[in-house]
């Protein structure tokens, strides 16, 4: 059964098939959740070499060898064991007296079961899993949390379950992991917030939740990457909703926006392309210095689509600033529109001839 998979596939410390390989500065990989807790208990050496490792060492995906023990699943089922019933898995989340061994094992089973089953994420949300991994998601243990965050991720999948899951207490978790969490459980915290909002009355809901956005624009300041691009993407997600523009700017989200887009995030151009669509986005864009350059910029050298967006955002506000005309024609953006009329792309083409319009009739080019 289970022996008969490539002993590659095992984890050095738990022995058991990994479901989240990394690689040690030393070179060997381990399952995450083992070396984590191996690192946890003080441990600074590498547990097959026994050499030293640094203070704070890089765990670094091993998406090849995830790859190949996630292919090696699908094609020979029958050399794994038998998954325990749902049942079983969900009790052992929600009982007192399990492990958190226990409990981070049928995390494992059940977010690998629902990664791709449509129809297993709705079974076990009939069967009530909801309770219990919000449950683990309470927990301090960092590994549990994650586990159970990628857990209410899938679930969150099916849109039948993206109401009831926020009628069951979602959100205020995940508010509290935006807040406390660590780098990886934030990250997927931002991720289930856009998946919950892709139905029109959860993005009312979350908005108007405590923190919420203010969460979200904490983590824009104080996230790396990761964490930036999903809380830009979150914010994407729940300000298509009109009165999230107007608390998302209240947080102060168009500065740090604005800056973000300047060193490179160009998920920020698509939720300012959203603010600048109320009247205090607007009015808040109009008070950074250096807003047009930066949005001239994303005409010069962004995607097909950060360069729709940067057209929409400069427009509007070249439409209610004369002052932003003039500074748009002194950064280029005459010539840059010249060579954006010949793009194959409709909506470059419409929204460059509104901008050239708006600069014609504000007199900032004859």
């Amino acid at each position: 059964m289970e022996t008969q998979l490539p002993d590659d596939f095992r984890c050095p410390i738990s022995l058991e098939i990994m479901s989240d390989p990394v690689i040690l500065p030393s070179g060997h990989t381990f399952d995450r959740v083992s070396i984590q807790r191996w690192l946890d208990s003080g441990h600074r050496t590498c547990p097959i070499t026994k050499l030293p490792l640094p203070e704070h060492p890089c765990l670094i995906p091993n998406h090849a060898l995830r790859s190949l023990i996630s292919n090696y699943t699908l094609v020979s089922p029958s050399k794994l064991q038998p998954c325990p019933q749902p049942q079983i898995l969900i009790s052992s989340l929600t009982s007192q007296s399990s492990h958190v061994g226990t409990k981070l094992n049928s995390l494992t089973h059940l977010v690998r079961l629902t990664k791709h089953d449509s129809g297993f994420r709705r079974k076990l949300t009939e069967l009530g899993a909801a309770p219990g991994v919000l449950k683990c998601v309470d927990l301090d243990d960092p590994s549990l949390q994650e586990k159970a965050l990628s857990l209410l991720l899938n679930l969150s999948l099916d849109d039948d379950n993206k109401v009831g899951l926020v009628a069951e207490g979602a959100i205020n978790r995940v508010i509290k992991v935006l807040r406390f969490g660590s780098p990886d459980c934030r990250a997927i915290a931002a991720t289930i917030i856009t998946s919950l909002a892709v139905v029109e009355v959860n993005k009312a809901t979350i908005g108007a939740y405590p923190d919420a956005i203010q969460a979200l624009v904490w983590l824009l300041i104080s996230g790396k990457g990761r964490e930036k691009k999903e809380a830009a993407t979150a914010l994407y997600a729940i300000c298509s909703f009109a009165d999230n523009r107007r608390r998302a700017v209240d947080c102060g989200a168009v500065p740090i926006l604005i800056s973000l887009l300047d060193s490179g995030l160009e998920r920020a151009i698509e939720v300012l392309g959203l603010l600048v669509k109320c009247k205090e986005g607007r009015e808040e864009m109009m008070k950074v210095n250096g807003c047009v350059k930066v949005l001239v910029s994303v005409l010069r050298n962004g995607s097909s689509r950060g360069v729709q967006y940067g057209l929409f955002t400069l427009n509007c506000l070249c439409n209610c600033c004369e002052r932003l005309c003039f500074e748009a024609i002194n950064e280029g953006v005459v010539e840059i529109c010249m060579g954006l009329m010949e793009e194959e792309n409709e909506k470059i083409r419409r929204y460059t001839s509104s901008l050239v319009q708006t600069l014609r009739e504000n007199h900032a080019f004859g």
